[in-house]
């Protein structure tokens, strides 16, 4: 069975100041999702589903229709919103924006039932990066649970020169396999040092600490563990009275792998990671993907327009 890839591109990139998701930075305007699928198709996925918003749906699917891949690939649109809750929750007064990056893959749970991989809708993984993702998948027995696989990125490979940037910060343990992963949000290079930045102040990261950039691999079983823990963080999040907690992935990824319901392997990509965090990076990443067309990495033309 072909694995699924599962593209978050619900945010509205508040950051960036526009729709980044269909921002064109390749030769004929392709956007970063463009390449992701590309790699996608030559990796041997054999579905795309997009995680999106209503308020701007009509305009996605005008774009990133099927016949713009030339059929190559499935196409599936599903929609994540501030009030898809469980039964018996409401949205608390005062939250604006949906509930995060593991509550946009829960959208996918009614259209994905094989084996999937996750990925940012404005982060450029790289051929190497998803072929890899797309092998490990491939190769699961029939009805895997829990066997899960993350590509890990050096964070100095992945910093923004024009502000801070969120990264999962990975500990592995000796034979390759995820210890614990810890979502940090304010992540920079400060003289010459990166740190992260939280309420106590700064702490140092190494330069080749490995990060999650939420190039994942799940089992369907992920789906089911998702809805379970949800309502555990909702009632947690409201308690709080935290309006602006988010349901990452790494959240529920640390607690599968630290009580042994799941396993998640580390691999290792030669692929170069880029994105559009800030409009700023826009040039930079333009630039990086002319060099990869230049390298014969792609073609000049993605869909052959």
């Amino acid at each position: 069975m072909k694995p699924t890839l599962l593209v978050l591109a619900a945010g509205m990139g508040s950051r960036y100041g526009s729709l980044k998701q269909m921002d064109g930075i390749g030769p004929n305007k392709e956007a970063i999702i463009d390449y992701s699928i590309y790699d996608a198709i030559r990796a041997g996925f054999g579905k795309v589903v997009f995680v999106i918003r209503h308020s701007f749906g009509s305009e996605f699917r005008e774009v990133f229709n099927p016949e713009r891949f030339g059929g190559k690939i499935a196409v599936e649109y599903v929609f994540q919103e501030l009030d898809n809750l469980p039964e018996g929750y409401s949205v608390p007064e005062g939250r604006e924006k949906p509930w995060g990056t593991n509550h946009a893959l829960m959208m996918g749970a009614s259209v994905v039932r094989e084996p999937f991989a996750v990925i940012n809708a404005d982060d450029f993984y790289g051929q190497d990066a998803i072929a890899q993702m797309g092998k490990y998948l491939a190769a699961l027995p029939e009805g895997s649970e829990g066997e899960y696989a993350m590509v890990g990125y050096e964070v100095s490979k992945t910093l923004s020169e024009n502000g801070t940037v969120s990264r999962g910060v990975c500990t592995i343990d000796a034979a390759g396999y995820l210890e614990s992963i810890v979502e940090r949000t304010k992540i920079e290079r400060q003289n010459g040092q990166i740190v992260y930045i939280e309420a106590d102040g700064t702490h140092p990261l190494a330069e080749n600490t490995p990060v999650s950039m939420n190039l994942f691999g799940f089992t369907p079983d992920y789906f089911r563990h998702s809805e379970a823990f949800f309502k555990t963080f909702l009632d947690q999040a409201i308690a709080s009275g935290n309006l602006k907690a988010e349901y990452f992935i790494p959240l529920l990824v640390n607690k599968l792998v630290s009580e042994h319901t799941a396993k998640l392997k580390v691999l290792h990509t030669t692929s170069p990671w880029f994105g559009v965090t800030y409009k700023e990076d826009r040039p930079g990443t333009v630039q990086k993907v002319l060099d990869l067309i230049a390298a014969g990495v792609y073609p000049r033309s993605l869909w052959g327009e």
